[in-house]
């Protein structure tokens, strides 16, 4: 129980009182008088305010919280047994690594006696795992204002934290209303050029002969010419580095976890596409390995697989890695490896390595570009210590593009791109690339 700022005013009325109570021993008994006077008040309005078991509170949120993005959570707060309406203030025990927004530790509004209300906030949590909610702490306001109560309600669960889900349900959302420019996903089919039927149309000058479909033309008595998509059921495959560079953070979440986003939303739209999706991850050896498959199942197999990814404090292994999938996977298709530019020896076997998948694959690397790299190789110097930041973040960034290029001139598709934008421009990528047909 607290008092409230109207209580401490009544309280200090008593205080000339018993200063002119030197003069006037009469005014000390007003000033007794007016204190019993209020402890009535405060007795009376303690036991007219809803009691702890007049209140019900209960937590909602998805099942499956989403890495690195905002998640809402909603407590309803229901009022029985009172006559008016009550002002409370709500306080929640999310995770402790969760982030949530200053103005959200405490939330605060007013329920009226028999009408649900909700309190929303968002938490923002940087790994994955499985975590615990606290219970749910309840201050409520008395009819005269003169005190607060509270109580604290059992509301401890377990939540477990998956990669990105909130970017599957925005893209799903968006397709259905056609929107997808929202996000920044650019509309790249190509139709005519690919050779699954897609619909007919009125023929154009410009079309070929071969494309006119001669009964179409005959029944509606005018050239009619088909048009066709880029095939379905090719196989895109993702390579995840899970080694020690991937572990560093961008911001408060690792490299890796950024790109885990990145290959679920890739293995959510390729499932749309009717592509088969596969998955490798790798540290010092092959961690996992899921065959590729089409349909929405497999996409929950990946989820499952990504949720439980560990990043391992040891530098990958790419030949190992590649060996694996070459023993493994004969048919052409889209590769995917994200990983990290490090420097070291293993880039030149990264080179290696891309460059000889690409005889029989269409190989992509996928860079996490960090923006604390690119802000110190910009500082200005100001002494020693700038001067040598400046100098390690220039060379570093200097090895990453030389590493692009010679990966470039070798015939492999490079995208390095900064966190927050990776799993939109992963998605650009193999779009435009599968409408080229050069998967």
């Amino acid at each position: 129980m607290q008092m409230t700022k109207r209580t401490l005013v009544l309280l200090l009325v008593t205080a000339p009182l018993l200063a002119a109570a030197v003069w006037d021993p009469l005014l000390l008994w007003a000033a007794a008088g007016w204190l019993l006077l209020l402890a009535a008040l405060l007795l009376a309005d303690w036991r007219l305010a809803p009691n702890r078991h007049a209140w019900e509170l209960s937590r909602r949120h998805d099942d499956r919280l989403s890495l690195a993005t905002q998640n809402r959570i909603e407590v309803t707060v229901t009022l029985q047994n009172a006559l008016r309406p009550v002002r409370v203030w709500l306080r929640d025990t999310p995770p402790p690594t969760f982030r949530i927004d200053a103005g959200d530790h405490v939330l605060g509004g007013i329920v009226t006696p028999g009408v649900p209300g909700t309190f929303a906030y968002h938490v923002w949590p940087p790994r994955r795992g499985n975590y615990q909610f606290g219970d749910l702490y309840l201050r409520w306001e008395t009819p005269l204002r003169l005190l607060r109560r509270q109580a604290r309600f059992t509301a401890a669960e377990p939540v477990k934290v998956y990669p990105n889900l909130v970017d599957v349900r925005k893209y799903d959302l968006l397709v259905r209303r056609n929107r997808l420019w929202e996000i920044g996903l650019r509309s790249t089919r190509m139709l005519g050029s690919g050779s699954e039927f897609e619909r007919l149309r009125d023929y154009t000058p410009d079309d070929e002969y071969r494309r006119i479909n001669w009964k179409a033309t005959a029944r509606r008595g005018r050239p009619i010419s088909m048009e066709y998509e880029t095939e379905r059921s090719q196989n895109i495959f993702a390579f995840l580095d899970i080694g020690r560079m991937m572990r560093s953070p961008v911001g408060d979440v690792a490299k890796m976890d950024y790109a885990i986003n990145a290959v679920l939303l890739l293995a959510y739209v390729a499932a749309q596409k009717g592509d088969r999706v596969g998955l490798l991850t790798f540290a010092d050896a092959v961690q996992t390995y899921v065959a590729p498959r089409s349909g929405k199942g497999q996409f929950h197999r990946l989820l499952e697989q990504l949720y439980t990814v560990e990043g391992q404090p040891v530098e990958p292994d790419y030949d190992a890695a590649f060996s694996y999938f070459a023993a493994r996977q004969h048919k052409r298709g889209l590769v995917l490896v994200f990983t990290d530019l490090t420097g070291s020896i293993t880039t030149e076997v990264l080179i290696a390595q891309m460059a000889r998948l690409g005889r029989h694959h269409l190989p992509l690397l996928v860079t996490v570009d960090d923006p604390t790299v690119q802000r110190l190789a910009r500082q200005p110097i100001a002494d020693s210590a700038s001067l040598y930041q400046r100098t390690v973040a220039e060379q570093m960034l200097a090895d990453r593009r030389l590493t692009l290029d010679r990966l470039r001139q070798r015939g492999v598709q490079t995208l390095d791109i900064p966190a927050d934008e990776l799993s939109v421009a992963v998605i650009n990528r193999y779009l435009a690339l599968k409408a080229r047909m050069l998967i």
